[in-house]
């Protein structure tokens, strides 16, 4: 349980660190509008890492995920049935794949953290509701926390409503504290367990909340062969969208709104 102590203090961050927060967010939902429009059949993964690092690079800024723990790409790119973690490489996006774009920036040393599902059409029908159920997840979850209401908040919230629609949580893979440092405490699992029932979520505490759902179930596979890449267990999709989320006195502040991206109730259509 997190203590009311030095450690959660250092949690906490102050005017000055909700500023570097909040631009970190802002430049990072820039870069998902300019992913955003190079998203399509034809294009490979990674021509869109080579996008990810020029803007990056080009506003001065560094991408988190280049070397960090040994990953070798500026973004991850996860087709279909891989869940998160995908590297980009010469893989060719087509007609029907959903893709998963997560990207973190590194902005005067604070980190902004997001990703989005993306739909190449024509989609099946699963796909599209996968889809949606993810995007649907996140903002029902935003949507029902507040100062000082427990992590569980988040887990009880994404869990009825996958369950509701036939879908899945995975639960190896969470969303986590960030600041100065790109995974730190608190852990936001997606779903309800005894630890999450215990900490709570304070005014100042930055931290992503990121739902990974499956069409089938929540089980996964972590490819050995590059020791990153996730997937799901029995072969079926997975969708996931992430926002960094700073609580404050008044109620949690998305970072990452992008200007062209979905908003909250975006339909998802599988059409051209």
């Amino acid at each position: 349980m997190l203590k009311e102590d030095k450690n959660v203090r250092k949690l906490i961050l102050d005017r000055e660190g909700r500023e570097g927060m909040r631009a970190a967010g802002r430049f990072n939902a820039q870069l998902m509008d300019e992913v955003r429009q190079h998203i399509r059949a034809g294009v490979t993964t990674g021509e869109i890492d080579r996008i990810v690092q020029e803007f990056t690079r080009d506003h001065g800024h560094t991408p988190a995920t280049l070397g960090y723990l040994g990953y070798p790409k500026s973004c991850c790119t996860s087709i279909n049935d891989v869940i998160c973690h995908g590297i980009p490489d010469d893989t060719v996006l087509r007609e029907g794949d959903i893709v998963n774009v997560d990207i973190t920036t590194i902005v005067d040393g604070w980190h902004g953290d997001q990703s989005e599902t993306f739909i190449i059409p024509p989609a099946t029908e699963e796909a599209v509701a996968v889809t949606q159920t993810a995007f649907d997840c996140l903002y029902l979850a935003i949507d029902a926390i507040f100062p000082g209401c427990t992590i569980s908040t988040i887990g009880d919230a994404i869990v009825a409503e996958a369950k509701r629609r036939g879908f899945s949580v995975v639960r190896e893979y969470v969303g986590h504290g960030l600041g100065r440092v790109f995974h730190q405490p608190p852990n936001i699992p997606h779903f309800p367990d005894r630890r999450s029932r215990q900490q709570k979520l304070l005014p100042g505490m930055c931290f992503t909340i990121e739902p990974m759902i499956n069409a089938g179930s929540r089980f996964t596979m972590l490819d050995k062969s590059d020791g990153w890449t996730v997937r799901t267990r029995d072969g079926k999709l997975s969708a996931q969208f992430e926002h960094t989320i700073l609580m404050t006195e008044d109620g949690p502040e998305i970072l990452t709104l992008t200007e062209h991206g979905p908003s909250k109730g975006h339909r998802f259509n599988g059409q051209p």
